[in-house]
């Protein structure tokens, strides 16, 4: 009988490990092009198509939708793009609730695409994104003409943030501030509950999965799953936060943004769960 080796347990490890499917070297093409697609994009949108729209005569109000609208349908056409050339696939579930008047739209972040989805199929989104975006020459006139929320210094975010929703526009925030570390809890900033205490008609949740994962924090975009990925955004029920409007603010934002981090954790677990049943 041969006596094991040190090596044994990697050949096992490498005989259980997960094969490549799904056209993986195909998949790694079709990721380097959208990549380079979206830079090239962003150039185009930023220094030709929002400008052009926006000297258009009219109200301002009427120039910011103008320019959202385009960013709405390209970033769609990227989404479709994505999907048509298989590099990855998604499934929708609510959208139609979205984009309702004075409506803050509470989303986790486990991918670099979670802000591109919910961008292309929620009209006239306002979104709350990361200051990095106005200093890459290739996003900060994109995100500047179509007057996005920048999320530093927090201060002012709450400010413009409380600002637009009064206006009526719907605003999408992600409480995380940045994408989920894989197979970490969940950990919300009392940002958006404070923004929701201040000026949000409703407050709606969006669970987003993608399974495999992929663009996660940290994670380069050429280290690309052995499956193809699927996102998953599924609008949730309305949450009631007026037993929350009755106590000064610093307490309310804080117990409201436990709530959320719980309800959220809650809420991705039980779809988690119902995914590996079925």
């Amino acid at each position: 009988m041969t006596a094991p080796t040190d090596h044994q347990p990697e050949c096992r490890a490498a005989l259980r490990r997960e094969p490549r499917q799904d056209a993986f070297h195909w998949r790694f093409f079709v990721t380097a092009l959208s990549f380079s697609l979206f830079a090239i994009g962003a150039i185009v949108f930023g220094l030709i198509l929002l400008p052009l729209v926006r000297i258009i005569p009219g109200r301002h109000e009427v120039k910011r939708i103008r320019a959202r609208n385009v960013m709405r349908y390209g970033l769609r056409g990227y989404v479709a793009l994505m999907r048509g050339a298989r590099g990855m696939d998604y499934e929708l579930e609510g959208m139609e609730r979205l984009g309702r008047p004075g409506q803050l739209i509470v989303a986790n972040h486990p991918t670099l695409l979670d802000v591109v989805f919910l961008l292309a199929f929620v009209p006239g989104a306002n979104c709350i994104v990361k200051r990095g975006l106005w200093r890459n020459p290739l996003t900060r006139n994109a995100v500047t003409l179509a007057e996005y929320i920048m999320n530093d210094p927090t201060s002012a975010m709450i400010d413009n943030a409380t600002r637009a929703l009064g206006e009526g526009q719907a605003v999408i925030v992600f409480p995380e501030g940045t994408r989920t570390i894989p197979d970490q809890p969940l950990v919300f900033h009392r940002g958006a509950a404070n923004v929701a205490l201040r000026a949000a008609r409703c407050v709606t949740p969006v669970y987003i999965r993608c399974e495999p994962t992929t663009l996660t924090k940290s994670q380069p975009w050429y280290r690309i799953p052995l499956r193809r990925p699927r996102f998953s955004l599924s609008v949730g029920e309305d949450l009631d936060i007026d037993a929350y409007r009755d106590t000064p603010l610093p307490a309310a934002s804080r117990a409201l943004n436990q709530r959320l981090q719980r309800h959220f954790q809650e809420a991705l677990a039980r779809r988690g769960h119902a995914r590996d049943a079925s």
